[in-house]
């Protein structure tokens, strides 16, 4: 889990500020002072991380506080495998936190933990045993038919010829936002029964998309325009250059409420063409036509919504 992911996480439900003993104080003041002045870590990324240590070291004294009359204070040495897996128990059943949650705090101590080793200040490190806890995939959205036709209307009745085109594409074609915004006139190829997109994906990755006819015959429009081979082929229509994927997110959102669909962005379109592709197209032809790099992605598209399951168990109702 990235420094990133750790911010978007929902933030752990704490108790404010809980206290420490003077010796598990210092050694948390100790660990700030290395993140603050070693990492390139953001000021909310500190905040969380310390944070977070800092419940766990509560947590940990009042553990061993236990049924005991004097302080048992945090310290490296104390730190065991056994009690982060007892941490993770206690976040997870006693709190009753979200998974992201746990596992960020988690994070922060794996952190803190190898921070102590490379230190020296312990020998090994006892968190890197401790397993974040897996969660599972939820599915994407699914446009329903209602609201795809709702949308095309809304662009067919306020849409320039570009966002027709745009919004056509996206739907046929599963091209990421910008995927499409970076396209150029060059790399689209037609022919009478066949055509492709030259695309450039993750990481840079190359692929080839395969046009159907809709796709062809909206781009074909597009196209009979002159203009040189590498302009963009949307471009903005106020500056002239590439639309960006910011853009394209405006323009889809503003169709979505003309034709009142909560909360559309170019994804959900992507997301409407790996359903029903899915469908009727080999899992792995699929993957390759989206830019997977797994199959687990491409699966999520087969995945049972909960009206779905709730439509198969209804089968063998005996009402």
């Amino acid at each position: 889990m990235s420094a990133k992911e750790i911010d978007a996480a929902r933030p752990v439900k704490r108790r404010a500020m809980p206290p420490l003993s003077a010796e598990g104080q210092a050694g948390l003041d100790a660990y700030a002072t290395v993140l603050r002045t070693t990492t390139d870590a953001s000021a909310v990324t500190v905040r969380n991380y310390l944070s977070d240590l800092r419940q766990f070291m509560a947590w940990a004294e009042g553990e061993w506080a236990s049924g005991q009359e004097d302080v048992i204070a945090f310290t490296p040495a104390r730190l065991t495998t056994p009690l982060l897996t007892r941490y993770r128990s206690y976040l997870q059943h006693t709190r009753q936190l979200r998974l992201a949650s746990v596992n960020r705090a988690l994070v922060s101590i794996k952190r803190y933990s190898a921070w102590l080793v490379s230190a020296g200040r312990i020998t090994r490190d006892p968190a890197a045993p401790v397993k974040l806890i897996p969660e599972t995939p939820r599915a994407p959205r699914q446009l329903e038919d209602s609201e795809e036709e709702a949308l095309l209307a809304a662009v067919a009745a306020h849409g320039s010829a570009r966002d027709q085109v745009l919004i056509t594409l996206l739907l046929h074609t599963g091209l990421r936002a910008r995927e499409v915004c970076a396209l150029r006139r060059r790399d689209v190829t037609l022919g009478k029964r066949s055509g492709i997109l030259r695309v450039y994906g993750k990481r840079n990755k190359y692929r080839e998309v395969p046009l159907n006819a809709t796709a062809r015959a909206a781009l074909a429009s597009c196209l009979a325009q002159a203009g040189d081979a590498e302009a963009p082929l949307f471009p903005s229509e106020k500056t002239g250059t590439a639309l960006t994927a910011r853009g394209l997110g405006y323009l889809v959102a503003k169709y979505a409420a003309l034709a009142q669909v909560a909360d559309l962005s170019p994804h959900d379109l992507r997301h409407r063409f790996g359903y029903r592709m899915a469908a009727r197209t080999p899992l792995h032809r699929l993957a390759q036509i989206m830019g997977h790099d797994s199959l687990d992605t491409t699966m999520l598209y087969i995945k049972g919504t909960a009206r779905d399951l709730q439509n198969e168990v209804e089968k063998i109702a005996w009402e």
